[in-house]
């Protein structure tokens, strides 16, 4: 068990914010599976864009029972705190602050894992957005800019020292994006400097890497991300092992299970962006679902071309009960 502020978890298992994929449909999905939270897809702090339809999608709650977490991103400590509490004022329990994200775009406005180069800045907003919202304030870092200049525990130091409640780290720096393996050093060696919870991201993909990160970092829970596109079971088969030692095969999801979540999953991301914009954004998570599935390539040329909601769904149970 891990909290956040007044709210408590009895597990260990949280989903990563995806920008493009975590949407409120595939968090229900993974809560479902035993995750016990998941934070939006991450906002921007413009204010402008607030009104737009795909902000509103992205801050959708699912119907889980327990605190709704928006992630904010910006690099101007007023914008930011101006964000937090408009997402407060339309249910957000949580708010979390993104320091994390290594996309060119985000980072090209100082925003994300570019804020880490910048201690400082770093301060003022995590005091700016803490002391003016009534709710916890979470963040998630990386573990520095560059592997030369690791400067994790420092992050986490000024982020404990400003109310921040709980912190989540990916294992890697800003420089090394996605590239070459996580490590976990820097995420034991902020565990052994803070007193607030520390969630260890980064390449867990099954019950052995998140047994070992478990114990090596001591962190007090695990997030998941891109380990679960097309794989929401990750969730029950990791709590299954840490739980009470049970080892379940990916493959052993059985082939109704499967079906039944992809067209679930198809039907929500219909019904919440719209038919043309819906069927385009299924394509994506309609690959990982059946990636190493027999005839999945072949299929994926054909569904790709499918322009209507019906169809995409008439093809995808075409090819299972093939």
């Amino acid at each position: 068990m891990f909290s956040i502020g007044r709210y408590d978890f009895d597990g260990k298992l949280l989903l990563a914010p995806m920008a493009g994929i975590s949407d409120v449909v595939f968090r229900q999905i993974c809560l479902e599976q035993g995750a016990v939270c998941a934070a939006s897809e991450m906002i921007s702090s413009d204010t402008t864009l607030h009104a737009t339809e795909k902000t509103r999608n992205r801050i959708l709650k699912t119907d889980f029972d327990g605190p709704h977490i928006v992630q904010i991103a910006g690099s101007d400590p007023d914008t930011l705190l101006a964000a937090a509490r408009f997402n407060i004022k339309l249910g957000a329990d949580v708010i979390d602050i993104n320091m994390g994200c290594p996309a060119k775009k985000v980072c090209k406005k100082l925003a994300g894992s570019a804020l880490l180069s910048d201690e400082k800045l770093v301060d003022k907003i995590l005091a700016t957005v803490v002391s003016g919202v009534n709710v916890p304030v979470t963040l998630k870092i990386r573990t520095g800019p560059t592997p030369e200049q690791r400067n994790g525990v420092r992050i986490a130091q000024i982020a404990e020292r400003n109310g921040i409640q709980c912190l989540a780290v990916h294992g890697r720096t800003r420089e090394d994006r996605f590239k070459g393996e996580a490590e976990y050093d820097t995420i034991r060696d902020i565990k052994q400097a803070v007193n607030i919870p520390v969630i260890a991201n980064g390449d867990i993909t099954d019950s052995t890497s998140a047994r070992r990160v478990l114990e090596f970092t001591g962190a007090d829970a695990l997030m998941i991300g891109r380990a679960a596109q097309g794989d929401p079971f990750i969730f029950s088969r990791i709590s299954a092992a840490l739980n009470n030692g049970t080892d379940i095969d990916r493959a052993s999801v059985q082939k109704t299970e499967l079906q039944n979540t992809v067209v679930r999953h198809l039907k929500g991301i219909h019904s919440v962006y719209g038919e043309y914009r819906g069927v385009r954004v299924a394509r994506k998570h309609i690959a990982w679902y059946l990636k190493n599935k027999r005839d999945a390539a072949q299929f994926r040329q054909r569904i790709n071309q499918v322009e209507s909601a019906v169809d995409q769904l008439q093809l995808v149970d075409a090819f299972f009960s093939s």
